[in-house]
């Protein structure tokens, strides 16, 4: 419930602070850096959280984050009304926004293995809701936040993203569990660096976490710039880019779904090959051969249903093989590795097409996104990820 409707004033600010930039200046350039200037704040900080989490408890740093959230959002309109806001402050506040929304979504990602534990249920059942509630908030909640945004304006919405995150943090301090916090008395400095030698040693996680990062990459080069450069080129317009954005994620739903319900019955190594060789390769294909519009329709539709049974599974390994009391500090590092390769997506994108044009590109992106998540996949220290550890209270 929290986290639904604090991704809902994500998505909302996501779309409301681009659009009153654009619409308020004209400037695709500047619009680009307020984008930028929120996601370069949030990876490091998430990272940087990582040992607040397991000291002071997910719980805590989650309401507090979320609360700043809510004000630095609320900056946004009061400025506005009082006519001081230039483009400057808008790229502070927006700075600020990512700084304090990055320990927000890392101590919701520690807080799982709490819940999974505290209800007694399979960490599939919960990472697999977990992605259900994102998926749905990236389909329906973007589509709500752009009607939202159309009918009332930018300013107006961004109060709206302001009470989304206070209502969150509200609700996460009512309901949330607390944590096992961490007591072995290392210094700040010492646990970051304890996270990155803990993924470093960790074989699987190490190769999962650079798989992300890649996958990340090209998934943000295809939706960013690759995607709509096809749109453009083919003539079908910006309302494609929709249709077969919204055919990936209502399919994934389902599938997340299916995974939060029957996931831990599954062989982990085999979902993961037939989710990736599902929701790859098969999507770049289609656009660099210019297929009808149907058959990509139904090819992203049915890459959808790949990528929703993934997260479940591998949010489920990733868990189990961290120690309780260091979940915070690791987790919030792997994923900030994990997100690294995010904001060069469009840059590789655009220096793709360049270099050997759209379909070429394509079918580079299509091939190095089957190359590194498959043959990871078939080394031998990941048929790990089949064996179920139990609860890992360790430090």
């Amino acid at each position: 419930m929290a986290n639904a409707v604090s991704l809902f004033g994500t998505r909302l600010s996501m779309i409301a602070i681009p659009w009153f930039v654009i619409s308020s200046t004209g400037s695709p350039a500047l619009t680009g850096v307020v984008a930028a200037a929120q996601m370069g704040p949030y990876v490091i900080a998430k990272a940087l959280a990582g040992p607040l989490i397991d000291r002071l408890g997910p719980r805590r740093v989650v309401v507090a984050a979320d609360i700043a959230s809510g004000v630095s959002v609320a900056v946004i309109p009061v400025l506005y009304l009082l006519d001081t806001l230039e483009i400057g402050v808008l790229i502070g506040a927006v700075a600020i926004l990512g700084a304090v929304s990055g320990p927000a979504d890392g101590g919701k990602s520690a807080l799982i293995p709490i819940v999974a534990d505290d209800a007694r249920v399979p960490l599939e059942r919960i990472t697999g809701l977990d992605g259900t509630i994102e998926r749905l908030a990236t389909t329906l909640g973007a589509a709500g936040a752009g009607t939202l945004v159309a009918l009332i304006g930018a300013i107006p919405a961004l109060w709206v993203t302001t009470v989304t995150f206070i209502a969150a943090a509200l609700v996460i301090a009512a309901t949330t569990p607390r944590a096992i916090l961490s007591s072995d008395g290392q210094t700040y400095l010492a646990d970051l660096r304890a996270a990155l030698v803990f993924i470093g040693r960790d074989r699987l996680l190490r190769s999962l976490y650079a798989m992300i990062s890649v996958t990340n990459l090209l998934d943000a080069a295809l939706f960013a710039v690759l995607l709509p450069v096809w749109a453009h080129e083919t003539g079908y317009g910006p309302a494609v880019i929709g249709l077969l954005s919204g055919g990936f994620g209502g399919a994934a739903i389902c599938s997340s779904l299916l995974a939060a319900a029957i996931g831990h019955r599954l062989p982990r190594r085999m979902t993961y090959l037939l989710g990736f060789l599902i929701t790859g390769l098969p999507r770049f294909v289609v656009l660099a051969i210019d297929v009808p519009l149907p058959v990509a329709v139904a090819t992203f539709a049915i890459a959808g249903l790949g990528s929703g049974v993934l997260n479940p599974i591998l949010g489920a390994v990733i868990f189990e093989r961290i120690p309780r009391a260091a979940v915070g500090r690791v987790s919030a590092m792997g994923s900030s590795l994990a997100w690294i390769g995010i904001p060069f997506g469009s840059i590789a994108g655009g220096a793709l097409i360049t270099a050997s044009g759209l379909a070429a590109a394509m079918l580079i992106c299509g091939i190095v996104y089957f190359a590194v998540t498959t043959v990871p996949g078939l080394q031998r220290e990941w048929r790990e990820m089949d064996v179920r550890a139990g609860r890992n209270d360790s430090g």
